[in-house]
């Protein structure tokens, strides 16, 4: 399973840097332009994204900072924005890579921000829902993307596995 969540933390970046690629042609106007998704702009969705995974890791790791709010804006600057990305996904990269099977079947608890009360489950459950989440606002993203005029990413894990991620599909 390592190699699994491995595989998943490599797509993660990958993915990311594309979609942080497409934003930066952007106007100012059309990245923060309220295009109706969850988190209304690029803007808003891409810290969302951050905010999330931040507020993960601290769960996981019980390190780092972590947002109380989950439309909180870390960085209203898209340059300082990217930067928190990339320096975010290599630490999710590493804290993968540092993990063993008997941590991902171990259980741990946590307070949603969502919800009042703790939940328990399995730390792999959890980063089935950390990715899962990253792919779901990326697909808002690419919307947005989309709605502006942009030509459409592709994103799909098979289309990372045949071209840079030919290592985890060896």
């Amino acid at each position: 399973m390592l190699d699994h969540y491995r595989m998943f933390a490599d797509y993660n970046r990958w993915a990311n840097r594309l979609l942080y690629v497409a934003v930066a042609e952007l106007s100012e106007a059309e990245y923060r332009q309220d295009k109706g998704a969850f988190f209304g702009s690029l803007h808003g969705t891409l810290n969302h994204l951050l905010v999330a995974d931040r507020i993960w890791m601290k769960r996981f790791t019980k390190e780092g900072d972590a947002p109380t709010r989950l439309d909180a804006i870390l960085h209203e600057d898209l340059s300082a924005l990217t930067a928190a990305r990339e320096a975010e996904d290599e630490r999710i990269i590493a804290w993968i890579d540092s993990l063993d099977e008997a941590r991902l079947g171990a259980h741990f608890t946590y307070s949603p921000i969502s919800r009042p009360g703790e939940i328990t489950q399995k730390v792999a459950l959890a980063l089935d829902h950390l990715f899962n989440h990253q792919t779901h606002h990326r697909g808002q993203a690419h919307a947005i993307l989309t709605a502006l005029g942009r030509p459409s990413l592709t994103l799909d894990l098979a289309f990372f596995l045949w071209t840079e991620g030919k290592k985890w599909s060896a």
